[in-house]
């Protein structure tokens, strides 16, 4: 049979279908349906024939499209009509998570299957009320108990309509933790032996490029130290012989010159 003659009976059975449908699953009920036909239609043409449909129901014209989304091929109204079709189920699905709802969902969605009081655990603080909205919201389910910890917790979910929302097959199909924070990381600067300065071998050389002068000014221009600095004591005895010197001059002026 030709692939083209098999795409009204597979949209027919995906449009129809309660739950999303398989390739597999497709190619078998095609095959009970043409039971009297001697050659069976392989898995391999059905799933030629659903990138068929899909590409069709990608065009602008239709508000549906096929996609694999909750374990299965089903039609799904496009992200534009959403709005809309929340009227249907009224003001809930309208209202957005509140922070706390997501962070309990996300916990939940990579921890699963986990208790109220794990939850809690990573996050801190009591998560009551986010997990009764999600429940009310059908994200989650609860999944059973745990009969390994006491008093016999429920254990949490998420649920097919979670699936559906956001578009998975499993919950292996989940970003990666790694892949969400990559663009977080920060790197650390690498430095090379090229980016420090040599230390001065002398003391008369300024290592820091401001300096403090005696009035308390910063300038930018190194001081080069003075005399008492370097050796206060022949700073001390070279002022001492300056400061004789003019008296001395004075003296010799003083003295009558020889007739």
């Amino acid at each position: 049979m030709e692939i083209s003659a098999i795409i009204p009976h597979i949209e027919v059975l995906i449009f129809a279908s309660e739950k999303p449908l398989t390739a597999a699953e497709i190619t078998e009920l095609i095959n009970q349906s043409f039971g009297f036909m001697e050659e069976r239609v392989s898995q391999d043409q059905i799933e030629m024939a659903i990138q068929g449909i899909q590409e069709k129901y990608q065009e602008e014209f239709y508000p549906f499209e096929v996609r694999e989304s909750g374990g299965g091929y089903q039609f799904l109204t496009k992200k534009d009509y959403h709005k809309t079709i929340a009227q249907l189920n009224g003001d809930k699905f309208l209202k957005r998570l509140s922070t706390a709802a997501l962070e309990t969902l996300a916990i939940i969605a990579y921890k699963q299957p986990i208790t109220k009081g794990e939850i809690e655990a990573i996050r801190g603080v009591n998560s009551d009320y986010s997990v009764q909205k999600l429940l009310e919201k059908e994200l989650i389910v609860i999944a059973g108990r745990n009969e390994k910890l006491p008093g016999h917790p429920l254990v949490y979910t998420t649920s097919k309509t979670f699936m559906d929302y956001f578009g998975l097959n499993t919950v292996e199909d989940l970003p990666k933790i790694k892949e969400v924070l990559a663009e977080q990381i920060v790197e650390g600067t690498l430095i090379s032996a090229e980016d420090f300065k040599p230390v001065p071998e002398t003391e008369s050389e300024i290592i820091s490029d401001l300096h403090v002068t005696e009035s308390g000014q910063i300038v930018s221009q190194p001081i080069e130290p003075t005399m008492e600095e370097v050796n206060p004591i022949e700073g001390a005895e070279n002022n001492n012989s300056e400061s004789d010197s003019p008296d001395q001059t004075e003296q010799d002026s003083e003295e009558p010159k020889p007739e």
